[in-house]
């Protein structure tokens, strides 16, 4: 009987042993593997705006470990247009892009800067609204562009990082090209708001 127990107790330490020595083995060879190389991307020069992409905004960074949809290669970036900002080192992806603005005819893309970043982040895009200049606090404010929608709004970490700013937040539209010019001349003198029109489905 004890002959016999020896034996089993000695073939459980013999596999524990060579299961150990396994794990060993593979241990090692996971700490010793080589690592992939990295993969080259996109990443933006400096903070970026929504809105057309140059050759400039964008420069090529070797990654380990990339976002999926991260482009790679300038080609892919070239001509097409950036849906909300970027921060200064941050990857491109695929789902930041747009092929166009797909605007309506007679239509241009139109940034600005609105000084409550409060109020943009109630935008979003196809949000309809009205924006207003105040020159000066003793007089009211006036309507320069009335009806216009949204094509991108301020990402929620921007619109936070400029509670405090006094630049505003920005955001992009859909204007006519008196609109754009008025807004123009308007946001280099004055500070923008805006109100935002119901949906007219809403009860």
């Amino acid at each position: 009987m004890i002959q016999s127990w020896l034996s089993r107790y000695g073939r459980r330490r013999r596999l524990v042993a060579a299961t150990l020595a396994a794990i060993a083995v593979i241990s090692a060879y996971i700490a010793t593997r080589p690592s992939p190389p990295p993969t080259t991307v996109l990443v933006a020069t400096r903070d970026l705006p929504p809105g057309p992409l140059t050759p400039s905004d964008l420069r090529p960074v070797p990654l380990n470990h990339p976002p999926d949809g991260a482009v790679r290669t300038t080609t892919a970036a070239a001509g097409r247009y950036l849906t909300s900002p970027m921060r200064r080192g941050e990857p491109l992806t695929d789902a930041r892009l747009l092929d166009s603005y797909r605007l309506p005819p007679g239509m241009v893309a139109t940034p600005v800067r609105i000084s409550d970043p409060a109020a943009a982040r109630l935008l979003s895009p196809g949000s309809r609204i009205n924006v207003l200049a105040a020159w000066e606090e003793a007089h009211p404010a006036r309507t320069i562009a009335e009806d216009v929608s949204v094509i991108t709004a301020a990402a929620q970490r921007q619109a936070d990082e400029n509670s405090s700013n006094s630049n505003g937040t920005l955001i992009v539209l859909a204007t006519t090209s008196t609109q754009a010019a008025e807004l123009a001349a308007a946001q280099a003198h004055a500070r923008l708001s805006i109100t935002i029109i119901a949906d007219s489905g809403s009860p």
